[in-house]
């Protein structure tokens, strides 16, 4: 009797492990932009993690497509979960890059982000449709010793043209942390894309001054979108002012992808 009690009590045992290895939430890997850094997702990462999500928001090094993508495809190789792969801005270009060839990668989520084709370049794909007013922003190129320059956007104009629906207070502290991206990576051809094996989801604001929505409309069509939310009055950091509908869509993402 005792080893019959025994041998249904593991049995008990592993059904429940395995049902909860089975439920167990993927790993939410997010790689913010240009003139950004990881603090951006901070109004995301507290819901995600508030509802049982694992997360790392990687500190993007926005210096080549290809180099940038090597080295967020180096984090997800690390990570032995599946993983829910989110992308802000170009960010998108380095998650396209990144996921590629990583099976445990199970959903790419958008979010006001490039996601270019083959070849495509960031800058090429910002003004394949009129809108974006990015360009006047830039402050004079930082000429960096090995060769090649630096961006930023000009403080006094960072908040108008980044980040129009936050506080003046935190667009303040953004332009002054802001994270500069070299030129090169802006206009480096995109390598095989991700989303074309990888089901996608997207999200932007209808007030996107750096890439119009007409263009992430675009990409979001072109990747066959599982789900595009788009959201009034929001700025190119969408998920700084509305943190709340960008984590549910991610939310969504590893849910459906789990299937």
């Amino acid at each position: 009797m005792k080893t019959l009690l025994a041998g249904l009590a593991l049995a008990a045992a592993l059904i429940g492990a395995d049902a909860s290895a089975q439920t167990a939430k993927p790993t939410i890997v997010l790689v913010h932009g240009a003139f950004a850094d990881s603090t951006s997702w901070n109004g995301v990462i507290e819901i995600l993690q508030e509802d049982g999500y694992p997360v790392v928001a990687v500190a993007n090094p926005l210096r080549s497509v290809s180099g940038d993508g090597a080295y967020v495809s180096d984090l997800i190789a690390s990570i032995p979960t599946p993983v829910v792969l989110v992308g802000h801005s170009y960010g998108g270009s380095v998650i396209t890059e990144g996921a590629r060839g990583h099976d445990n990668v199970k959903a790419l989520v958008y979010v006001a982000a490039f996601a270019p084709d083959a070849g495509e370049t960031a800058a090429a794909l910002s003004g394949k449709f009129p809108g974006s007013t990015l360009g006047p922003t830039l402050a004079p190129p930082v000429k960096l010793a090995g060769g090649g320059a630096d961006l930023y956007i000009q403080p006094a104009k960072f908040h108008a043209q980044f980040a129009a629906d936050v506080g003046a207070r935190n667009a303040a502290l953004m332009a002054a942390t802001q994270r500069p991206i070299t030129e090169a990576a802006l206009n480096e051809p995109s390598g095989a894309p991700a989303w074309k094996t990888i089901p996608s989801w997207f999200v932007y604001g209808d007030q996107d001054r750096n890439i119009p929505a007409k263009a992430l409309g675009f990409m979001a069509k072109r990747a066959k979108s599982k789900q595009t939310v788009v959201v009034p009055g929001a700025s190119h950091v969408v998920m700084v002012s509305h943190p709340e509908p960008v984590a549910k869509l991610i939310e969504q993402a590893s849910g459906e992808s789990a299937r």
